[in-house]
């Protein structure tokens, strides 16, 4: 497993304050507003204990490297991995499983014998 893309880092580029919220958005693959809302609701119920945190989190945290993602598919692949890792691995081993089925179909239909596809080929001899 890829410990890059599978560890927590603070967000400056989508942060507002210190990023820890957008990186808790980005490392669970929930809506940046929600974790938000989410951490200003805790803050207010945990009497400052949270905010504690938050700053802790700000000041020891990474950033997150630039170029982390190619594409926003594999940022959301990358966030299934975080989230659930077998769930994953179930959800690559059965899109390994179709393109095997889906390959022997196309094996067996070129490899079987097929009369017109040989009649084409004859024609052009």
């Amino acid at each position: 497993m890829n410990s890059l893309r599978t560890k927590f880092y603070k967000d400056k580029a989508n942060g507002k304050f210190m990023g820890v919220c957008a990186g808790i958005a980005d490392y669970t693959g929930i809506d940046i507003l929600w974790a938000r809302i989410g951490m200003l609701v805790l803050m207010w119920l945990s009497g400052g204990v949270v905010f504690m945190a938050y700053l802790a989190l700000g000041i020891l945290a990474e950033n997150k490297p630039s170029g982390m993602y190619a594409d926003r598919r594999e940022e959301k692949f990358w966030q299934g991995v975080r989230q659930s890792p077998s769930r994953t691995a179930r959800e690559v081993r059965a899109d390994f499983r179709d393109i095997d089925r889906r390959l022997a179909a196309v094996e067996a239909y070129y490899v079987s014998s097929n009369p017109r596809l040989s009649d084409e080929i004859e024609k052009l001899r």
